[in-house]
């Protein structure tokens, strides 16, 4: 019964009219960032940290830290639902966890002549899958941080290892890049100050990286910039002709009726979506490819799907959706994002002068029961605009990416500069903005640079506390269950990819055949 007296709190804060304005503000932003194809979620939250710096301090009336996250959030959920249309009605992905869509979406809305049940069937699914993840996150988010309060250096620095471990074994691209993108993270993080002694490291004598580089400023870069520039050489600049799209009341109904037939898949891809998106760096995208091959696997009409089969569209909508909401439990429980948008919301936390973990829930309840309760009406208020304005969102299509880039790139550079009005954040941004072209033309996933770029410091910090407490010995990690099991599962989550090399050796194939491509967002 505490829970719902605390939910009933947060949803007091969350509907106070400057939270809701805000809300419909990022949403219908975030809805125009999931439709402009290589503008995902991440990138949108990341461009527009800058702005919520001026909220959380309160430069709108009754504006704060409360109304800065639900704002960021608002981008992330309106992301989630808007990146489905240019899947389904032009065959472009607009986000990677719409990818999978291409798949039975497109074909039912094209060749099948139904684009109205494809955007809505995937709509309320995502809408019921999103429901479900709220209210797990509602339950079990409170007890995870109670849990946490009790770790000491040991359990946490195991925390933060196996979240590294995940992104090597777990994740779809080639481990060896996934490794080199954590190791170039640590490193970056390295830069300024030692966390125990305080001495000066890697600043090359430069006082301007005392404080090490900006998390920011990389982010926008590597989130902003070179994701438009590779998508805007991918895409062209040309227009989208021929927009047609409708979505009326009859095929909501028929999309209801065929959600009731498959409620079981849609209720257990939801499930297993919310503790797939807990895991620390997957997010969404994974989710979506988890949710079709379920569907698919235990599906009576495996031939149908690649034709227009609604189950290869429900299924990865439920998933993707849950596991965008789960993403944020590790980040506002244990201080661990769970996904690149995950951690560009928690960086705004470090910003506000917040610190992300079990302690937020007894020294800010309300701003953490406000974000719970805002997610509620968030996904309520995406669903409503996604059914009453397809048409007017399908039209951003039309605008070229000759106006969209330059557009980006410029926000992106005065985001930037705004932070702390320094001109070498917009250099950090700018260089990083490159990097960032280069590793999606590499297919080098950005996830695990940018986890490991937020976690750097505090996994150090851990790191050596459990040495000095152990007197040196490594020993010292093994001394509780939970470490222990905790950096046994790490070592054979990191251990998985190299029997799976073994085995493709053994069968003569390449250990990296079908791989697939780097995924830069959640």
């Amino acid at each position: 019964m505490e829970v719902f007296g605390q939910l009933a709190g947060g949803f007091a804060v969350a509907l106070h009219p400057i939270n809701m304005a805000m809300l419909f503000v990022a949403v219908v932003l975030g809805l125009v960032i999931g439709v402009l194809p290589g503008l995902g979620g991440t990138s949108g939250v990341a461009i527009l940290l800058p702005i919520t710096v001026f909220i959380a301090h309160g430069s709108l009336p009754g504006s704060d830290a409360t109304t800065a996250i639900i704002f960021l959030a608002g981008i992330y959920w309106g992301a989630l639902f808007g990146g489905v249309i240019t899947s389904i009605l032009f065959n472009i992905p607009g986000e990677p966890w719409a990818v999978v869509l291409l798949f039975d979406g497109f074909p039912l809305a094209k060749r099948l002549g139904k684009p109205g049940l494809a955007l809505a069937s995937s709509f309320v699914s995502s809408f019921l899958g999103a429901l479900v993840s709220t209210i797990l996150f509602t339950f079990f988010a409170l007890p995870i941080a109670l849990k946490a309060l009790e770790f000491g250096p040991a359990e946490l620095f195991a925390v933060f290892a196996l979240s590294f471990a995940t992104l090597i074994g777990l994740g779809a691209e080639a481990p060896m890049k996934s490794l080199a993108m954590l190791a170039l993270g640590l490193l970056l993080a390295a830069i300024g100050f030692d966390t125990i002694t305080g001495e000066q490291r890697l600043n090359f004598g430069q006082i301007s990286l005392l404080s090490g580089i900006s998390f920011v400023p990389v982010t926008i870069g590597l989130f902003g910039i070179g994701e438009i520039l590779a998508s805007a050489e991918e895409q062209g600049i040309g227009f989208v002709e021929n927009i047609s799209a409708r979505l009326g009341l009859r095929d909501v109904l028929e999309a209801v009726r065929e959600l009731r037939k498959r409620l079981r898949l849609v209720l257990s891809n939801a499930i297993i979506g919310f503790f797939f998106g807990v895991l620390p760096g997957h997010g969404a995208t994974a989710a979506s490819f988890l949710g079709y091959g379920l569907a698919r696997q235990y599906s009576k009409n495996k031939e149908n799907f690649g034709k227009g089969e609604i189950s290869g569209i429900m299924g990865p909508q439920a998933a993707a959706d849950s596991a965008g909401v789960a993403s944020l439990v590790p980040m506002i429980t244990l201080g661990i994002p769970g996904s690149p948008t995950s951690a560009v919301i928690m960086a705004g936390l470090f910003i506000w002068g917040l610190q992300p973990g079990p302690v937020l829930f007894i020294q800010h309840p309300d701003f953490v029961w406000g974000l719970i309760a805002s997610i509620y009406l968030g996904h309520l208020l995406t669903f409503v605009l996604c059914l009453l304005a397809v048409p007017l969102l399908a039209m951003i299509m039309r605008v070229p990416y000759a106006i969209i880039t330059p557009f980006i790139v410029v926000i992106s550079i005065i985001g930037s500069y705004s932070l702390n009005n320094s001109m070498l954040d917009v250099f950090i941004t700018v260089v990083f903005g490159v990097i960032g072209y280069w590793l999606r033309k590499m297919k080098y996933p950005l996830a695990p640079l940018v986890v490991a770029l937020v976690l750097g410091d505090s996994t150090e910090r851990e790191l050596r506390k459990a040495l000095i407490a152990g007197h040196g010995s490594p020993l010292y990690f093994f001394n509780s269950g939970l470490s222990t099991v905790l950096l046994v599962l790490a070592i054979v989550l990191v251990l998985i990819p190299l029997v799976r090399s073994i085995r493709a050796r053994r069968r003569g194939v390449s250990p990296t055949a079908g791989a697939g491509s780097a995924a830069a967002h959640p």
